[in-house]
């Protein structure tokens, strides 16, 4: 089995001989911005693993996390540099499709197989083809997960808590304008900046799934995790349309089949981590409390009605991805 690179950085077609054939082998660089020990990191490291078992001596995926090859803003220009084969942004989908911002409206995914039904009958078929118009392909929806609530001020219990709380949040307008909302000071930064941004009090908070809270290490320089649930936040595994169609057929059907592939073991890992790690934040010290979802639900709706005002088919989007919520 070939050995899956994580520590340095290299360009992203860069020519390795492969042992004893005396020819090139290429390598498909996988960036993305998680931790060692998160959830991006073992879903690219399998990817990585399943796709290198396939792909036979002339190509070879390797995977440059901790945001070794920049912030997700930078990793979606170095794909169409061509600097780059995949990487795996979230929340910053919605600046580069407006439609996308549906995935930051709150409490809209109930659970995993909801999320299933929407990737076939929304993203697929109604989102997709606005990324190819930017310049980029899905080639498969994976997970960042339910996103909680930590802070070194108070318990998040109803969005009254949040009030003047300085909360740093992604990069994606709808993030932000839902913490308003909530009465809080919500502020876009780079994953990469946030634990020093904690750790000196340049902010109170953030919100991330569960996994990335623990890799990240944010418990040791929090106090407080509220389980707010609010969001569900998709990952997808994203290349750059043009460069991808540089590859030869047989490699870009091994790639695509193999990340589709991979979905169930994201699901599996992140279900398992989810119920792990709330054990170990509690051991870690951090105070847990259950937050009361119905008062966030109740505080949502202004910016439901403001994404269907703004983003063009929005309030059409939100009535599908509601109906397949209702559906067993």
């Amino acid at each position: 089995m070939k050995v899956i690179k994580t520590a340095f950085a290299v360009t992203a077609l860069a020519a390795a001989m492969a042992p004893g054939l005396g020819m090139a082998q290429t390598e498909l660089q996988f960036g993305h911005v998680g931790n060692p020990g998160s959830l991006f990191d073992a879903s690219a490291t399998e990817f990585a693993k399943r796709a290198n078992e396939r792909l036979g001596d002339d190509y070879e995926v390797e995977v440059y996390g901790s945001s070794q090859l920049g912030g997700d803003s930078s990793m979606m220009q170095k794909l169409k540099l061509g600097q780059l084969t995949f990487t795996l942004p979230s929340t910053v989908m919605s600046s580069v499709v407006d439609e996308f911002g549906l995935f930051e409206m709150p409490y809209l995914i109930k659970d995993r197989e909801h999320m299933k039904r929407v990737i076939e009958e929304v993203l697929e078929p109604k989102l997709y083809p606005l990324v190819e118009e930017e310049g980029y392909k899905v080639l498969a929806v994976w997970e960042n997960g339910f996103r909680q609530i930590t802070n070194n001020v108070r318990p998040i219990n109803t969005p009254e808590d949040l009030d003047g709380l300085k909360l740093r949040t992604p990069k994606g307008k709808w993030r932000v304008r839902m913490f308003e909302e909530y009465g809080a000071n919500p502020s876009p930064m780079a994953l990469s900046e946030v634990f020093t941004a904690l750790q000196t009090g340049t902010m109170d908070g953030q919100e991330n799934p569960l996994v990335q809270i623990y890799s990240q290490k944010f418990q040791e320089v929090q106090d407080y995790l509220s389980l707010t649930g609010h969001v569900y936040t998709p990952a997808y595994v994203v290349v750059s349309k043009n460069h991808w169609e540089d590859l030869p057929e047989e490699v870009r059907e091994i790639l695509e089949e193999t990340a589709q592939d991979v979905q169930d073991f994201v699901y599996e890992t992140a279900a398992r981590q989810d119920e792990e790690l709330l054990g170990e934040m509690e051991a870690a010290g951090l105070e847990v409390n259950e937050a009361d979802k119905q008062a966030f639900i109740d505080a949502s709706g202004p910016v439901y009605e403001l994404f269907g005002e703004q983003v063009e088919g929005g309030s059409d989007l939100i009535d599908r991805v509601l109906e397949l919520g209702k559906e067993e």
